[in-house]
């Protein structure tokens, strides 16, 4: 059963660093495209940042370029969020999102909460 587990929130201060980390559990999953979600209380869930498994190919949010990277390590079933100079304002509960490469189906973690505060 295919299952996306997140890791690596916490209580980070302005200007910190944390590295998120989302495991898929079924080694015969194969997704056309993996990607970081983040929803804060009030606000609309939104894309953070996206990676295609075929080329490699990422894009990311306008508020958070040239600050975090988003990464995979297939052999691992691994993708990665680092984020770098981390605001209060991104501030958020993190989620990892995959599409099945075969069915087309979206799969989502549980959730991984950032808080940026000093």
């Amino acid at each position: 059963q295919v299952q996306l587990v997140e890791s690596g929130g916490g209580l980070v201060q302005p200007g910190g660093s944390l590295r998120l980390s989302c495991a898929v559990s079924d080694f015969t999953f194969r997704s056309s495209a993996m990607s970081w979600y983040r929803q804060a209380p009030g606000k609309e869930r939104e894309l953070v940042a996206s990676i295609t498994t075929n080329g490699g190919n990422t894009n990311y949010a306008d508020s958070v370029k040239g600050r975090f990277t988003i990464s995979r390590d297939s052999a691992k079933n691994t993708v990665y969020l680092q984020m770098n100079s981390l605001k209060p304002e991104d501030t958020a509960m993190y989620s990892c999102n995959g599409k099945g490469a075969y069915t087309g189906k979206d799969y989502w973690g549980q959730g991984t909460q950032v808080t940026v505060s000093s």
